[in-house]
């Protein structure tokens, strides 16, 4: 399992060819952002990319309104960040699937399912993969809607289509539900991806009550072939904390 820098988490102030550059002097083979704008320079980003030898891994989606919002417009937003994700080499997209409206739950769910659905023609189209995010509801995301990683399977499963997949958040699925490693070996199959951080806190992986030597290890035996992104707030300066984290789990 490789690591992966989630850039804005350590380089908020700096442009993405070179908060890459410092990516790949610290070890590192692989990035991802949040967002992108259509402003941002992505074809330097991905020159950056082939000079420095990193993999830019994933973007977010350009709408996250799937609990209660339409269907095509869900999938146009997975269009528009296709079109970024491309001119970046980045073959997946990360999507959360928006905020509980009050409905029913049956119904929330279900409209998941069809916005998900709507955008299996954009994949097929680019090859890209969706992976959608559970999120805790006790400390950092309160009123989101899926906050269950068995829900977000349950819900793979009604789509049933190969690039459609879960970013597994060891973090948030501690905060929300533990039994991580059986989680996560149990559905590789549904499982694209993985974010880290340290529990409490989302600080560094070594602080907190997660063991992630032992949740690594497990999941490589698992067969796990994907990548984890390092989603944490340094309590370290950025590199100083990239740097040691590197050497414990890299």
């Amino acid at each position: 399992m490789r690591l992966s820098v989630c850039i804005p988490m350590f380089f908020r102030e700096i442009s993405l060819p070179e908060a890459i550059r410092r990516v790949a002097e610290l070890g590192y083979d692989a990035c991802e952002m949040w967002t992108v704008g259509e402003e941002e320079d992505l074809q330097a980003a991905a020159a950056a990319c082939r000079e420095y030898g990193v993999d830019f891994l994933a973007i977010c989606t350009d709408c996250f309104d799937a609990t209660g919002g339409d269907a095509e417009a869900y999938a146009e937003g997975v269009r528009s960040a296709a079109r970024k994700a491309g001119a970046l080499g980045a073959k997946m997209l990360i999507s959360q699937v928006g905020k509980d409206t009050g409905a029913p739950r049956p119904e929330q769910h279900a409209n998941i399912v069809k916005c998900l659905k709507a955008a299996i023609p954009v994949l097929e189209e680019t090859g890209l993969t969706i992976v959608i995010e559970p999120l805790n509801t006790l400390v950092n995301h309160k009123g989101y809607y899926l906050w269950s990683s068995q829900e977000g399977f349950e819900i793979l499963r009604e789509v049933d289509h190969p690039q459609i997949k879960m970013v597994y958040d060891i973090y948030h699925q501690q905060v929300m539900e533990g039994n991580l490693i059986a989680n996560i070996t149990g559905n590789l199959p549904l499982i694209g991806h993985l974010h880290a951080a340290g529990c409490p806190g989302r600080n560094e992986l070594n602080n907190g009550e997660i063991d992630y030597k032992k949740v690594f290890e497990a999941v490589d035996q698992a067969g796990y072939a994907g990548a984890c992104a390092l989603e944490y707030k340094p309590l370290l300066p950025p590199e100083e904390s990239l740097a040691l984290t590197g050497k414990l789990y890299g």
